[in-house]
C-alpha cells in the first residue's frame, strides 16, 4: 500500500516537502542512548529503533515465529520512499528489529502487501522439504507518477528459504500489471478451495473498490471480480484489504472483508471499515446496507491480519499503524515516528442476520501485567505511567478522567448513546489543527457492560464489552497522568501496572 494521500499529485508535493526537511532536523539513523526511553516512546507497543513507519504488512507465521513487515523508510522521520521493515516475535508483545526485508529497485519502491507460506511449493520458488515465504507487494514507480502515468503500480513478489532472513525478488516481476488505473494497490493473499481445489486468492485496493484475482501458482494471475456496494464509504482512496473467514456464535461461517479508506474516517481522517458476507472464490456478496468501522478512534489505520496461524491456535490475528494521515508526519516525536496498535484477535458477536467484528486484544498481553491491584473510590492515584485498568459501569452514564498536576487530561465518557474520547488538553496538540478533538463513537443498541483500558506513553486504546466497541487515540502528554477520576463505576474495578516490552 502506500499511503500518504488521496491523490499522488498531492502525495508527490508532499513528500518535496518533506524532502527539503529530511535535509535538516528530520533526518535520524540511530536511537539515542537512552534506547526506548525518548519522550513518547511507547513501551508495550511496537515501534522501530529508528525513522519512519507506517502500515503493517506481510505479516505471517511461520517456525514459531509472527512475522511483522511494514511500511519503513530508514533515512528519514518523515514518509519517503518505501521499504519493507521487519521484525519478528515468539509471543506477539516483545519484539526482535530485523535488517529491512525488501528494499526498492529498478520496478519502483515497495508498497504494502501480504506473505504466505507456499507449503506446497506451487510455485516453484522452494522445494518440497523446503517450501518458500512469499512476499506479495505493489511496486511504486515514482518517475511513472512523476510522469503522470496511470499504470506506475504493479504488483511483484519475493521469496525466502531460511525463515524470512533474506529475501530475493522473483526475476519475472511483476507478475500482475497494471491496467492503467492511478491506485492499484496492496496485494492480500490467502489460500483457499475454489470448485474443489486450491486456489490463491488476491484481494486488491483499485481506486474506490476491491478486485479479487486468482492463481494456482502465485505468478499467473486472473480477474475474478470487484466489490464496490454503494452505500460504502467512500471519502477517500480505498487501500489495504483483507479478506477471511470467521465462525458465527450460531456456527455459521462468513466472510469479512476489511478495506481501509484515507480520508473519509467517522472522526476525520483515516480508518477502516468492514463488511460481512460471503465469497466463493469469485465474488464477494453481502447483505449489509450500512457502514461498519472496525475502530472509532482516530489512530489504527491499514490493519491486516497474520496468515499461517496454526490450527491449533485458531485465532484471526489482527495489528494496525497507530497513526492518521491527518498528522502523521508531524506528529512530536524524535528519532522514530509512528507505532503499532496492540495485537488483537477478531472474531464476530451478534444475531443473524446481523453480525458484527469484535477486536479484542490477544491474551498474550497479560504476561505484561507486573502488578494487579482492586480500587475502589472516585480519584485513584496512578503510581506507574504504563497502566491497564478494567472497570465496570454501574450507572447509565459514566465518565473517567487521566490528568496530572500540569492541567493535561484525557476524558472518555458515555453520555446518552455516544461514547466520546476528548483529547483536547491531553498535552501537546497544537502540532496540527485536527489533533486536538472530541471523538464520538455511536452506541446505538450496545450496552456498555465492561471497558478494558490501555494506556501507554503516547496512546490510549478502550475496548467495550471485550473488543464489541473500540476507540485508538495518540495522546502526547509533556508528563505523565498521576491519577484517573472515575464516576459510574462499581464500587471494586481491577488495576495492572504493566512492565515495558524493551
Amino acid at each position: 500500500m502506500k499511503h500518504l494521500v488521496k491523490y499522488i499529485a498531492f502525495a508527490w508535493t508532499l513528500f518535496s516537502v518533506f524532502s527539503c526537511q529530511t535535509n535538516h532536523s528530520e533526518t535520524v539513523s540511530e536511537p539515542s542512548e537512552s534506547n526506548y526511553q525518548e519522550p513518547h516512546r511507547p513501551q508495550y507497543h511496537f515501534s522501530p529503533k529508528a525513522n519512519w513507519m507506517n502500515d503493517p504488512n506481510g505479516m505471517v507465521y511461520f517456525d514459531g515465529e509472527y512475522h511483522l513487515f511494514y511500511q519503513y523508510y530508514p533515512d528519514s522521520t518523515v514518509w519517503g520512499p518505501m521499504h519493507w521493515g521487519h521484525a519478528i516475535s515468539t509471543d506477539l508483545v516483545h519484539w526482535e528489529q530485523l535488517p529491512v526485508a525488501l528494499e526498492p529497485d529498478e520496478l519502483g519502491w515497495i508498497f504494502s502487501g501480504s506473505a504466505v507460506l507456499d507449503a506446497e511449493n506451487t510455485s516453484g520458488l522452494g522445494t518440497k522439504d523446503n517450501p518458500p515465504l512469499v512476499a506479495i507487494y505493489t511496486y511504486h514507480d515514482p518517475v511513472g507518477a512523476d510522469a503522470g502515468r496511470d499504470d506506475f503500480q504493479t504488483q511483484g513478489i519475493a521469496f525466502s528459504l531460511d525463515k524470512g532472513r533474506t529475501w530475493e525478488k522473483y526475476k519475472g516481476n511483476p507478475v500482475l500489471d497494471n491496467p492503467g488505473i492511478q491506485d492499484f494497490r496492496d496485494p492480500k493473499v490467502s489460500k483457499m478451495q475454489v470448485s474443489g481445489q486450491d486456489k490463491w486468492i488476491m484481494s486488491l485496493a483499485v481506486k474506490d473498490k476491491i478486485s479479487f484475482y486468482s492463481s494456482d501458482d502465485l505468478l499467473q494471475w486472473e480477474y475474478e471480480s470487484d466489490f464496490n456496494p454503494p452505500w460504502a464509504a467512500y471519502g477517500g482512496v480505498w487501500e489495504c484489504p483483507d479478506l477471511f473467514p470467521l465462525t458465527t456464535p450460531d456456527g455459521q461461517e462468513k466472510w469479512v472483508l476489511l478495506v481501509s479508506i484515507n480520508p473519509g474516517g467517522p472522526n476525520g481522517g483515516s480508518a477502516t471499515q468492514y463488511v460481512i458476507g460471503d465469497f466463493d472464490g469469485q465474488t464477494f456478496s453481502t447483505d449489509q446496507n450500512e457502514i461498519q468501522w472496525l475502530d472509532y478512534g482516530a489512530d489504527n489505520y491499514a490493519g491486516v491480519t497474520w496468515s499461517n496461524i496454526p490450527t491449533s491456535d485458531g485465532r484471526k490475528l489482527f495489528i494496525g499503524w497507530m497513526s492518521n494521515w491527518l498528522y502523521a508526519n508531524v506528529v512530536p516525536t524524535d528519532v522514530w515516528r509512528s507505532a503499532t496498535t496492540l495485537p488483537r484477535e477478531l472474531s464476530l458477536w451478534g444475531k443473524s442476520p446481523e453480525w458484527h467484528l469484535a477486536s479484542r486484544p490477544v491474551k498474550e498481553l497479560q504476561k505484561l501485567r507486573k502488578s494487579s491491584h482492586d480500587i475502589s473510590g472516585d480519584t485513584i492515584s496512578l503510581e506507574e505511567e504504563l497502566v491497564e485498568l478494567e472497570l465496570s459501569p454501574v450507572e447509565e452514564d459514566f465518565r473517567l478522567v487521566f490528568h496530572n498536576s500540569e492541567g493535561e487530561q484525557v476524558i472518555l465518557a458515555k453520555e446518552d448513546d455516544t461514547l466520546l474520547l476528548d483529547r483536547t488538553q491531553s498535552g501537546l496538540v497544537d502540532f496540527n489543527e485536527r489533533f486536538p478533538a472530541r471523538h464520538q463513537a455511536p452506541l446505538g443498541e450496545l450496552t456498555v457492560q465492561n471497558l478494558r483500558i490501555y494506556l501507554d506513553r503516547s496512546s490510549i486504546e478502550v475496548f467495550i464489552n471485550d473488543g464489541e466497541l473500540v476507540m485508538t487515540d495518540l495522546l502526547f502528554p509533556e508528563h505523565r497522568y498521576t491519577q484517573v477520576e472515575l464516576k459510574g463505576f462499581a464500587d471494586e474495578n481491577r488495576l495492572h501496572y504493566l512492565q515495558s516490552i524493551w
